[in-house]
């Protein structure tokens, strides 16, 4: 007797309602836009509602369905508010996040404050409004939390970043292990440096642009393009088995 063929999971997210913070340009809207293209309803949040508008419009001109809602994500009850009044979703991509890179000597309170409150707090509080929508309508789903390659090995002069990355990755460890039960997956999406606006002032310096490419094994820095089959993987079936786990898109820097 042949034996039987596996199948392979699918990919596709049709059906599915997806929601991306931070969804008005960069990483974000780029992973919006591959989530849209696997066949998600996407909705984008962001603070600036002409620039999450802008951003759902263009995805809605390639094919996509997307909506944009302003919503800061620092503000939990606007967090609950529009979390409540949406469709519930079945995947999020917390990926609102701030960098405020300075020497630690040199590092101020607010400058904490912002990155923490950002980075760690905020996505905290919307993975809880998100799983709470899941759990009452009863829907397995997939939590995708935007990290770094920071959250597993640090660089001189971001401190406070790269503190908010391991929490994170330890965030993330411990959402997979309280909401398997619910069938609710949770992982970390963990790039190396990415040219977006928010890297650019960063970049322009030659010598740190140097130093970066030294450390990045395969020789370039990353596009948004290429984390955005690892964002799909994570929100599919095609990870089924997968929670509490990193997977680094990283050019190679981590490995050694």
């Amino acid at each position: 007797m042949q034996p039987q063929v596996p199948i392979t999971p699918s990919f596709r997210l049709d059906g599915r309602h997806a929601i991306v913070t931070g969804g008005g340009r960069g990483i974000g809207f780029a992973l919006a836009a591959a989530l849209a293209q696997a066949g998600a309803r996407v909705t984008l949040w962001a603070r600036s509602p002409d620039e999450i508008e802008d951003a759902a419009a263009t995805i809605r001109a390639h094919g996509g369905a997307a909506q944009g809602r302003a919503v800061d994500v620092r503000d939990g009850n606007a967090v609950r508010e529009a979390m409540d009044a949406a469709e519930p979703c079945d995947i999020l991509v917390n990926n609102a996040g701030t960098n405020r890179p300075r020497p630690f000597v040199d590092a101020t309170e607010e400058e904490f404050d912002t990155v923490m409150g950002l980075n760690v707090r905020a996505a905290y509080f919307v993975a809880q409004a998100a799983a709470r929508r899941m759990i009452s309508a009863g829907r397995a789903g997939a939590i995708v939390n935007v990290s770094s390659q920071a959250g597993h090995v640090a660089a001189a002069g971001r401190s406070a970043y790269t503190i908010s990355k391991f929490a994170v990755e330890g965030m993330t460890k411990s959402l997979a292990v309280e909401l398997a039960p619910r069938g609710i997956r949770v992982n970390s999406l963990c790039p190396t440096f990415i040219e977006t606006e928010m890297t650019r002032p960063a970049l322009s310096d030659p010598a740190f642009r140097d130093f970066v490419l030294s450390r990045i094994r395969l020789g370039r820095l990353g596009r948004v393009e290429d984390l955005m089959g690892a964002a799909v993987f994570l929100a599919s079936d095609a990870s089924a088995l997968m929670t509490g786990s990193s997977l680094m898109v990283d050019g190679g820097w981590t490995a050694g």
